[in-house]
């Protein structure tokens, strides 16, 4: 709290604290002092002590203020995610896109069809929409369509249906030909994107970013394309090329250049573009949740069925500040290239939809990549392309890339508990599932990590109602108990250590909810 405080034999006031109730009684500490004939100044009728209060309320208002503005003027203590993306833009790091899930899909048709259909980019899939959660749809994003021929593929024996597997969707929705307005040839014009949500990959070369913005210029009969890139900077004058920006409200902004650092579209031309928003982990969808066709004629027409025999994955939120700032400076120390396993690790997580990386010389010559997509799951062949080719122009002119998965361990968990008698059963076994079941989360383990016995008993015992507890299972999903003694089900070293490339998790049996069955 301020104080008057004697320094050198004179009064001071500590102004360390600053909020309404220390000015206020600072001030009133001053009365005496300066207006000693004020001797009614704590009556709240007094107009005088009106005054002190309105000062007090806005010193604590200006003290905020000024507090903020230290805050959010350093990367470390920055809250604002308009704050963030200003600092880290001054080392060249933009905070990531939110990441669509992807899928494959499987397309049954009736026995007789015989036909040859191409699935173009923006035919679109979905889910059902259930009373709490909206349809999700999923598009094919390939530029060249995939022609799928029904002649050649044999009906099966039972069914007596035909069914194409491996049609690769992403979640998400192209907005095609938007018009974002006419350029009136000034220098450096902005134009804002319609839909917020946009999705970008993190390429930093100087191709065009394929598959993520479409930009063109019209004027007349004259149609021309433009590159986007990470910055104007090294753009020539007579380059076609643009910037985006994104805020904090994932709105974008198309920036054209001042005809020095980047050509100036030609005055009247209407610029159109052409991109895809979404992403996020509620693209993350289960087995068989995509079965509807929400945009695809040529399928609809033949009466096809569509399904995804395995859950979608690779949905990410869009990056959080927290992970930018912790993120960001270790990028920035690889200056962009991958020399060494760290470079290659920390590259790599600035790609959306990675969820956790790690990076291994298995060659000479060749790098291998173990890769989990965020929420876990297999790689994707859609995610597999993005990672090789954002590090296409960051790696050694030598060096080979790979990508493969990492091995999910199953951690198998049953607990015996008691509950205290005025407690419900039900209540506190969820409770205990819910408590465990972040252990095992897939932002709380790593590679390599040792899963603890202790750490089961001290989450569960932790849980209000729980009298006791004794966990009488505690293995490696992919290692058996003795057949010969069924009762050894617990890790003697109460430890389970796992290799460098495997990561725990929760298994999938329905009976262990949570990663913990309760007995």
């Amino acid at each position: 709290m301020a104080e008057i405080k004697q320094s050198n034999g004179r009064l001071s006031i500590d102004y360390m604290a600053r909020d309404y109730e220390s000015l206020l009684r600072s001030m009133r500490e001053l009365i005496p002092q300066k207006l000693p004939e004020w001797n009614n100044f704590e009556s709240e009728a007094d107009f005088g002590n009106v005054l002190l209060q309105l000062f007090a309320h806005m010193g604590d208002i200006l003290s905020y203020y000024q507090d903020r503005v230290a805050n959010e003027s350093f990367l470390s203590t920055a809250r604002t995610r308009r704050s963030v993306i200003e600092h880290l833009r001054l080392i060249g790091y933009r905070l990531a896109t939110a990441a669509p899930a992807t899928a494959k899909l499987s397309i049954t048709v009736p026995g007789n069809v015989a036909d040859i259909v191409k699935i173009r980019k923006g035919d679109a899939f979905a889910t059902k929409s259930q009373k709490n959660s909206p349809s999700i749809q999923f598009e094919y994003t390939q530029d060249e369509p995939l022609e799928i021929r029904f002649d050649t593929i044999t009906a099966d024996k039972i069914t007596g249906k035909k069914t194409f597997t491996g049609l690769p969707v992403e979640e998400g929705w192209l907005i095609r030909d938007e018009v974002l307005g006419t350029s009136d040839g000034s220098k450096n014009q902005r134009f804002s994107l319609a839909h917020p949500g946009l999705m970008l990959s993190p390429r930093e070369s100087a191709r065009e970013v394929r598959g993520d913005v479409v930009l063109i210029t019209e004027l007349e009969s004259a149609k021309d394309s433009w590159t986007l890139q990470e910055s104007l900077v090294f753009s020539p004058a007579k380059a076609r090329d643009y910037e985006i920006e994104i805020d904090e409200n994932d709105r974008a902004t198309v920036i054209f250049g001042d005809g020095i650092y980047g050509m100036i579209p030609t005055n009247g031309a209407t610029i159109k573009a052409t991109y895809r928003v979404g992403g996020g982990l509620a693209g993350n969808v289960g087995a068989n949740t995509i079965q509807m066709i929400s945009k695809a004629a040529s399928l609809a027409a033949l009466s096809a069925k569509v399904t995804n025999p395995e859950p979608a994955n690779g949905g990410a939120e869009r990056e959080s500040i927290e992970h930018a700032v912790r993120h960001a400076p270790a990028v920035f120390r690889t200056l962009k290239r991958a020399v060494t396993a760290s470079d290659y690790e920390s590259l790599a997580l600035s790609i959306p939809g990675v969820g956790k990386v790690r990076a291994e010389g298995t060659n000479w010559n060749q790098v291998t990549l173990f890769v989990a997509p965020q929420g876990g799951g297999k790689v994707s062949d859609v995610l597999e392309l993005k990672i090789k080719d954002y590090f296409e122009n960051k790696r050694m002119l030598s060096q080979v890339i790979e990508v493969d998965d990492v091995d999910y361990i199953s951690i198998y968990v049953t607990a015996e508990i008691g509950v205290e008698s005025y407690f419900s059963p039900d209540d506190v076994k969820a409770r205990v599932q819910q408590a465990a079941a972040k252990l095992l989360a897939f932002e709380n383990v790593d590679f390599g990590q040792t899963v603890y016995l202790s750490k089961f008993y001290e989450v569960i015992e932790a849980v209000e109602g729980v009298q006791y507890a004794n966990i009488k299972e505690f293995r490696r999903g992919d290692r058996q108990p003795d057949p010969a003694d069924d009762s050894i089900k617990v890790v003697p070293s109460g430890k389970i250590e796992l290799g460098p490339n495997e990561i725990p998790k929760s298994p999938d049996d329905s009976a262990y909810a949570g990663g913990l069955k309760v007995v």
